[in-house]
């Protein structure tokens, strides 16, 4: 029978490895993002303007904690927290836009009440009038009905307007929220919607079907908006030929644009770039930077449909 001593430093390491197995994977994103969820909570006008969206952070919110304590990987919960956070910001900007076109709604009661007072003091001294002179009463009612006939138009116009600032709000909120569940990014260029690796098959160009879901939701938002254009730019790490990598990111590139015209997206609308191993976003000394370099990037165009290059 042989005989084990474990030493004050073995058993230390054991009660370590216990304590790593049991402990849901901690990130400073998703600590981030927990304290912006809880100020979102203690905000009052988060259920008053803004009951779907909470719920959307909510149950991102719910996606990420539930990440972290599956104990999954840093990455994984990392992508769960940065989909919380982007529906946490997206509620955060519904209240502003609703707490904002509550006050405009405010004032602009005041202002109706003050015109509406201004218009029955002037049809009190109409009447007076009419008392001394019966032309004087025509007059003033012709004064009166041209007013009203004024007001009318003008709140006609002021309704107008107000209703298609409203419709394009709700097309920018609609837009943001569907680039968020695309994990797309702000950058000086636009919009920006990265497709990893492991999108495509090894080595090949080839979309895998969760690639396919992927071009499909972008599919959905460029119907959606049809002013919109995207630029597909394929990019490999530094392994292999420099001629192999420019082909293969050229046809990583063309893989996601040809997706997207089975999907019923105008061949006009998308354009194509292979960059090879140039603009590297990570080093390729090591397996993870590697694979963040190759990668496939999508520009969204703006309203009139413009991209800017990259320089």
């Amino acid at each position: 029978m042989h005989t084990f001593f474990r030493t004050p430093a073995a058993l230390a390491i054991v009660a370590l490895m216990s304590a790593c197995a049991s402990t849901p994977t901690s990130t400073s994103l998703l600590d981030n993002t927990r304290s912006e969820y809880r100020q979102l909570e203690q905000n009052p006008n988060a259920a008053k303007f803004a009951q779907v969206e909470m719920k959307q952070a909510s149950d991102a919110m719910r996606e990420a904690n539930l990440s972290a304590e599956r104990r999954e990987s840093a990455e994984k919960v990392d992508k769960q927290a940065y989909l919380a956070r982007q529906k946490i910001a997206l509620t955060d900007e519904v209240i502003k836009k609703k707490v904002a076109e509550s006050d405009v709604a405010a004032a602009a009661k005041e202002r109706d009440s003050i015109r509406l007072n201004q218009r029955t003091n002037e049809a009190n001294q109409a009447n007076a009038n009419a008392q001394q002179s019966q032309l004087n009463a025509q007059m003033a009612q012709a004064d009166a009905a041209q007013a009203q006939r004024t007001a009318a138009d003008a709140q006609r116009a002021t309704d107008e307007a107000r209703a298609k600032t409203a419709e394009a709000q709700a097309r920018a909120a609609a837009l943001e929220a569907q680039l968020a569940d695309l994990a797309a990014k702000k950058t000086e260029r636009g919009m920006v919607i990265t497709l990893g690796d492991v999108l495509f098959g090894t080595g090949q160009s080839a979309l895998t079907p969760d690639g396919m879901r992927s071009a499909q939701k972008l599919a959905d938002v460029l119907k959606q908006n049809p002013a919109r254009t995207v630029l597909v730019e394929g990019f490999t790490d530094s392994t292999g030929g420099t001629a192999f990598n420019q082909e293969l990111s050229s046809r990583r590139a063309a893989a996601v644009r040809d997706a997207l015209m089975q999907m019923g997206v105008a061949a006009n609308r998308v354009n194509v770039r292979g960059y090879g191993e140039a603009y590297p976003v990570s080093g390729n000394d090591s397996a993870a930077g590697r694979q963040l370099n190759r990668r496939v990037e999508i520009v969204l165009s703006d309203d009139m449909g413009t991209i800017k290059q990259r320089s």
